[in-house]
């Protein structure tokens, strides 16, 4: 499923650049792929997090898994940046360092150097606030937490059309709190209450500053979704819930004062989540028989073909130029190419990146486990 999402996000950059015939206009490619990721990241993260029963070696392996490639795409922006400049709405200043630094870019209403990275901002807000569930014990098995960032994202289209605050100083407190809460976390010096801070740190930014509060609170309703489904799925849990939280997002747009864009027209938003969930539908209906190999193999590099693909983009638009009213086997061509490019050199960041650091994290969680059970 990751791997459908990724290819899906990928597909929506390269057709709005080079084949905008080949774009679907009924629904957006690239939000639905984002929605298939969220579903996804709901279903496992908390499983994964009570699998390994503690939330120290759950941030190491996180830290592990999400920043190395990270840094190193933001590197290769910045590196690239005579040549093709960083995005004009990213701020040129401090604060828009430190936002990146803990990925709560999009949660403080500051733009990423990839226009991509805004999900990852959403990503980690659902990793604090698990951690902070799990710590003090909540397992939410009546399923009301879609529910209520459901209810969150329909008032808060309803009452407020952009973030309360903003600043740059908000960049600096997450930053100090994020810092501060996960050194607590990780020297288990302070477990549980730098959990909870980091958890009510992350509710509030998605609630006074996010860029487009009903947004974030629909996106965090369709995360804590995936987890009901999973909680459905054991037995230990209800699915009715998910249904009320997909109506509630579903018909957010229909009354939100920030709403402008064409991909949340009720016809184009609504098709869009159909979508989304009917591929996850469909991918747990196939969970239990053989998936394809290229599937699986997209799945692996799901988070270098999505983090990558947008900086290969950008130099072979910039060595091609105008690619939506040249000649249909050109558009083609390019496109072929593109790919051509994108789906090694994912492959190389996955292996030589992401794995030998995943590798290095899973031995210093079980280093610090392990030195955790001896002092017990």
């Amino acid at each position: 499923m990751r791997g459908v999402g990724a290819l899906a996000v990928v597909g929506e950059h390269l057709t709005t650049w080079a084949m905008p015939w080949l774009r679907p206009t009924s629904f957006n490619l690239g939000v639905y792929g984002v929605l298939v990721f969220f579903l996804v990241s709901g279903y496992i993260i908390p499983a994964s997090l009570e699998r390994r029963g503690g939330v120290r070696a759950f941030w190491i392996g996180r830290l592990f898994r999400l920043y190395p490639l990270y840094l190193l795409v933001i590197a290769v922006v910045l590196a690239l940046s005579w040549w093709i400049p960083v995005r004009e709405e990213v701020p040129r200043e401090a604060a828009s360092v430190v936002a990146h630094a803990t990925m709560l870019m999009d949660a403080i209403g500051v733009a990423g150097v990839l226009n991509t990275m805004w999900t990852l901002s959403y990503e980690m807000v659902f990793y604090l606030l698990v951690a902070a569930l799990f710590v003090t014990g909540v397992r939410d098995r009546g399923a009301l937490l879609p529910v209520l960032f459901g209810l969150i994202c329909a008032v808060t289209g309803l009452a407020l059309s952009g973030a309360p605050l903003s600043g740059g100083w908000l960049a600096w407190l997450s930053f100090a709190v994020f810092v501060v809460g996960l050194v607590g976390v990780i020297s288990g010096r302070a477990i549980t209450a730098g959990s909870c801070v980091l958890g009510v740190m992350a509710l509030v930014l998605v609630l006074v500053s996010s860029r487009v509060p009903w947004f974030a609170a629909g996106i965090l309703a369709v995360m804590f979704a995936g987890t009901a489904i999973r909680r459905w799925e054991r037995g230990d849990g209800r699915l009715w819930p998910v249904a009320v939280s997909a109506v509630l997002v579903t018909a957010t747009p229909l009354w939100a004062i920030n709403a402008g864009w064409w991909w949340v027209q009720p016809d184009v938003w609504s098709l869009t989540i159909v979508l989304a969930g009917a591929t996850f539908a469909a991918g747990m209906a196939w969970r239990t028989r053989r998936v394809p190999a290229l599937l699986t193999w997209l799945g692996t590099i799901s988070y270098s073909l999505y983090l990558v693909h947008l900086p290969i983009l950008l130099v072979v638009m910039q060595l091609a130029g105008e690619m939506r009213w040249s000649p249909l086997p050109m558009q083609i061509g390019v496109s072929v190419l593109f790919l051509g490019v994108l789906l090694p050199a994912s492959w190389l960041s996955h292996r030589f990146v992401e794995q030998p650091l995943q590798r290095f994290g899973r031995r210093l969680a079980d280093r610090r486990s392990g030195a955790a059970r001896v002092l017990a």
